[in-house]
């Protein structure tokens, strides 16, 4: 019997698509003692009691069984409600809402929904590192454009005609944007939509950190611009804001003849949400809002310590005015976004994700979760600048 690699059995896309960079880091960290993460996107919060009371209450009450495939009628009634009162998008729960597995089922089943071969798919740099890889494996093929910092990385519309092609069919938007805390106003949206209706573009506006502006700001939701509700699809989900990441609850709404397509891939794929999830996402809606807004709160403040701290030691960083994470740039040290991460974690023991995981327009940069108590972020500067310090000497 002749001998074969088990690795030419595998799609030839599996092959070439990298590892999660974050992960990467995350995975470095196995087995280290006095590590102080700030790279994993995650809250430090637990979900609140009261929201684990409600799952505890209906678990007692044998609630274990399948959902409809779209989700619990009275969550995507309480979805419908929260974005209409929240963001001023109304949907209805019947038809235009689909409960999924997270945010990012939501978003496969959006680009496997609308992907044909050979389709271009419009990905602001730096993003979040699934839209490109998810958008390859459906066929599509992705492509950047680039925001940058002294924009605020802002997305703007000049950045989108330099891409734009006969074959652009999807525009992904971030904002509050991963990994740079940038976010875009009503009057930042206005000339994006104008190039959607001209170009006659499906958006997939991925809004999981809506809640999470800051200094006054107000989420403005894409889908809610005039003319956008029809060729958006929103989506979003209880992970960041809620505290509710192991979970696995998240939402997408939009057209009704979109969201039965992604209905359909929803049914053959997972089938359906995991109830207890579900009970707990419509908990965190109906008394779960007040802990939501003292843990939003809780982020300023350490949003705010923390980028003056960066500062101070000498890593330039834009104002972050959304999300829980600050994107400081590490170029004037001279080496690479990975030899930085590699060498920080190594030297200090602290976790970061170099910028060029989230697309090339990231490299110079390093993402930093301030998702973690004060004591830590307080220590975190001070190893890091102690490694600048260090670093200074060497170059």
């Amino acid at each position: 019997m002749g001998s074969f690699s088990m690795g030419e059995l595998l799609s030839p896309q599996v092959r070439e698509m990298p590892p999660s960079g974050i992960r990467k880091f995350f995975d470095y960290t196995s087995g280290m003692k006095g590590v102080i993460s700030l790279g994993v996107g995650e809250p430090d919060f637990v979900t609140p009691q009261v929201v684990r009371d409600a799952c505890i209450a209906a678990l007692d009450k044998g609630r274990t069984s399948y959902t409809p495939n779209s989700g619990l009628l009275e969550l995507r009634e309480g979805i419908a409600e929260y974005l209409s009162t929240s963001f001023n998008v109304t949907y209805e729960p019947s038809n235009e809402v689909l409960v999924t597995v997270g945010s990012s089922e939501a978003l496969d089943l959006a680009l496997r929904a609308l992907i044909t071969d050979g389709d271009e798919i419009l990905i602001p740099e730096p993003c979040y590192i699934s839209y490109s890889p998810i958008a390859f494996l459906g066929g599509g093929k992705p492509v950047p454009v680039h925001t940058f910092a002294e924009d605020q990385f802002k997305l703007t519309a000049d950045a989108i005609l330099a891409k734009l092609t006969p074959r652009s069919k999807i525009l992904v938007l971030c904002y509050p944007n991963n990994p740079t805390g940038a976010i875009m106003t009503y009057e930042d949206w206005l000339p994006i939509a104008k190039i959607v209706e001209e170009h006659n573009l499906v958006v997939i506006s991925d809004e999981i950190y809506a809640e999470l502006t800051y200094s006054g700001e107000k989420h403005v939701s894409f889908a809610a611009m005039p003319g956008m509700k029809e060729r958006t699809l929103l989506v979003s989900g209880f992970s960041k804001a809620f505290a509710m990441t192991g979970w696995r609850v998240g939402y997408v709404c939009g057209h009704r003849e979109l969201i039965s397509a992604m209905l359909k891939i929803h049914q053959y794929t997972v089938m359906c949400a995991p109830i207890i999830g579900q009970v707990a996402a419509l908990a965190s809606l109906q008394v779960g809002m007040d802990e939501k807004d003292h843990m939003i709160k809780s982020y300023n403040q350490r949003r705010r310590a923390f980028v003056q701290g960066l500062r101070q030691i000498g890593l330039p960083c834009h104002e972050p005015l959304g999300a829980f994470y600050a994107f400081p740039s590490i170029a004037h040290t001279g080496i690479s976004s990975e030899q930085f991460a590699q060498s920080l974690l190594q030297e200090a023991n602290v976790v970061t994700v170099p910028g060029h995981a989230f697309g090339s327009g990231g490299e110079g940069f390093i993402r930093c979760s301030y998702a973690s108590s004060q004591v830590q972020l307080d220590e975190a500067l001070d190893r890091i600048q102690g490694f600048l310090n260090r670093l200074a000497v060497t170059l």
